[in-house]
């Protein structure tokens, strides 16, 4: 055996069932050995994509993703895949190809230092520098992307060391690492006085983030805000804990959030903060959620408590263990008052959204809100929506309608180009699921490749494509802030969609009318086949 077949059986052992990756010579003996294994590959068309299919995968199993690539231009074009799982708190283990050992350091074809690239943009790399390590590293390696603040880990593989001959294979059965050791249960003494305050509460609040949905902990939460008939808000990575039409649900808060979200942050009078960053896309102005009220910030990850704002409650631990020992307590509230109110938030807010539909809707156009709530409301119960990056991203956090199903999309580092490979990773998972990536049409652009890989592997996914032909957040931006002084956001020259769907042996439909939107969305979802919907949207419109 060597250190390629090791590395190999490691992943075996921990029952990966696919790799997501793109070969070259520095990785080849890893790609050969993994041929003696019941392993899948899949052969993404840029390596960006592999850790972003990888993504995908691991959210919607809540297994590590894994993504091999060679040394490199292939390790340097994982970096922002690796930089967005890390922003978004997803595991992953990231397998590099390196040159000879013995030649790091004298530049040689194809070396690149990328463990000291990624230094700020993974929980924890190695560089395998004896083949006898490789059942420990891997199994620290898989135990520290999966555990704690979820995260993506880098293992640096030289050739040399990967056709090392090593003796018999011993992977560890547990991990013990004295200087990694996350906090998971929550501190008996502040569950107490979360629940002291709780009991005092006229207007709690419940808002969740994207650690709702890492730690499984969203049946719990969900059970415990029906049980005490408390309020619900998330973050964008929140989004999904509570269905969208639950009376209890009051929207995504922050800068592109509903306005009745972010009046319920404002007037509560008591905040349990739930796998939320508090980043400034959420909260913008962190003292207003410390005023006047008491703020318990809930996280695994003791770092983000209090790094942005002061919580009078810190608690430290899994969110599931977390509500779990909560909902054990017998807690009284009474906010039928408090949801009155909230109710009459959302009542104004509805108004407003009212007149808005009611506007006139420029001749070959769709409205993307519209769309976006008519496409959602026709998928399947327990379906997949993920989201790209721009305005198309805002208008699905606004309007996508979300029952038992998941909302993907990338908060942290906004990467465009995300949709489609995140949506291709999640339908390899569940291949039975229904699987639905929106993207704009500068973000397709940036990862209309994978379509290649999408008909490969047989992986139908439904992907619609929001056109204006421009950069719209940016366009957006440029036209508030300095007054329609258009610069680099026109998108001219752009492809014509039905013949590159054609070229991948896709089905194509064009949606340019509202009359026809019933239709054309039925047309889209309605058989288990990759299909590229193209809806035209007037420029001119903002998120």
């Amino acid at each position: 055996m060597n250190g390629a077949d090791a590395i190999v059986k490691c992943l075996e052992m921990e029952n990966v069932e696919y790799v997501f990756g793109y070969p070259g010579v520095a990785i080849c003996p890893f790609y050969d050995s993994i041929l003696n294994t019941n392993i899948k590959t899949v052969l993404v068309r840029h390596e960006q994509h592999a850790a972003h299919a990888a993504s995908g995968y691991a959210r919607l199993t809540g297994k590590v993703g894994v993504v091999a690539v060679t040394s490199g231009p292939g390790a340097t074009n994982v970096i922002t895949g690796i930089a967005t799982a890390y922003a978004d708190s997803i595991p992953l283990v990231v397998i590099t190809g390196q040159v000879d050992s013995r030649l790091m350091g004298s530049d040689v074809f194809q070396e690149a230092d990328i463990s000291g690239a990624c230094e700020s943009f993974v929980k924890y790399s190695y560089i395998i520098r004896n083949a006898e390590d490789v059942p420990r590293i891997v199994k620290e390696a898989f135990y520290i992307a999966n555990s704690g603040r979820k995260g993506p880990v880098l293992i640096d593989f030289p050739i040399d060391i990967q056709n090392q001959k090593i003796g018999r294979l011993e992977y560890p059965e547990t991990v013990s690492m004295r200087s990694y050791k996350p906090t998971i249960k929550g501190h008996a003494k502040q569950i107490d006085k979360v629940v002291r305050e709780l009991k005092k509460a006229k207007r709690p609040l419940i808002c969740t983030g994207g650690g709702a949905h890492l730690s499984g902990a969203v049946p719990v939460i969900r059970a415990f805000a029906e049980k005490h008939n408390i309020p619900v808000v998330s973050t964008m990575m929140g989004l999904g804990t509570m269905p969208t039409e639950h009376p209890l649900f009051f929207g995504m808060v922050g800068n592109n959030g509903q306005a009745y979200g972010n009046r319920a942050m404002n007037q509560a009078d008591m905040i349990l903060l739930a796998g939320a960053r508090v980043a400034d896309r959420s909260i913008a102005r962190p003292n207003e959620i410390e005023d006047n009220k008491v703020l318990v910030h809930i996280d695994v990850d003791p770092a983000e408590i209090g790094k942005n704002a002061g919580p009078s409650i810190p608690l430290v631990g899994d969110l599931k263990n977390v509500f779990e020992e909560l909902g054990k307590e017998e807690i009284t509230t009474s906010t039928k008052d408090w949801l009155a109110t909230l109710a009459e938030f959302r009542k104004d807010a509805e108004k407003a959204k009212e007149a808005k539909a009611n506007m006139v809707i420029t001749p070959g156009t769709v409205d993307p809100t519209h769309f976006i709530h008519a496409l959602s409301d026709a998928m399947q119960e327990n379906a997949v929506y993920v989201a790209d990056v721009g305005q198309n991203q805002l208008w699905s956090c606004a309007n996508c309608i979300i029952r038992k199903g998941r909302f993907f999309t990338t908060g942290g580092m906004g990467c465009m180009g995300y949709s489609v490979p995140a949506a291709m990773g999640a339908k390899i998972a569940e291949p039975d699921r229904q699987v639905v990536a929106v993207c704009g049409d500068g973000a397709f652009q940036m990862c209309m490749m994978e379509l290649g890989t999408m008909r490969q592997y047989q992986v139908p996914v439904k992907i619609a494509v929001i056109r204006n032909n421009v950069l719209g957040l940016v366009r957006q931006y440029q036209h508030f802030t300095y007054k329609d002084r258009f610069s680099v956001i026109d998108l001219t020259g752009s492809p014509d969609l039905e013949p590159i769907a054609a070229a991948y042996g896709m089905k194509f439909l064009h949606l340019n009318d509202e009359a026809k939107m019933d239709e054309t969305i039925k047309a889209f979802l309605e058989n288990d086949e990759s299909v590229l919907l193209q809806c035209d949207v007037d420029p001119n419109e903002v998120a």
